[in-house]
């Protein structure tokens, strides 16, 4: 089972709100997924980023790859490096 650290959309429309999840790659954008660990608010001004930190980095340790996105989002919040 390939796994991956991506975005999961919420909020209403014109209104984004993203959750950060692990989820199976073959399972859909904001279908079922493993484990949340955190979230990105891009309408706030600066964005906001909150991760669980000690989560992700188990989850990179056991193999889960980032998407592009989620990788920069963990990069500014300083869990990848």
């Amino acid at each position: 089972m390939a796994v991956k650290i991506r975005l999961k959309r919420m909020g209403a429309k014109k209104k984004p709100f993203y959750r950060i999840v692990v989820a199976d790659s073959r399972s859909p954008r904001d279908g079922k997924f493993i484990e949340e660990l955190g979230y990105y608010d891009p309408l706030k001004d600066p964005s906001e980023i909150k991760v669980d930190a000690e989560k992700a980095k188990k989850w990179i340790s056991n193999g889960a790859q980032p998407t592009e996105t989620a990788k920069a989002l963990l990069k500014k919040s300083g869990v990848f490096e």
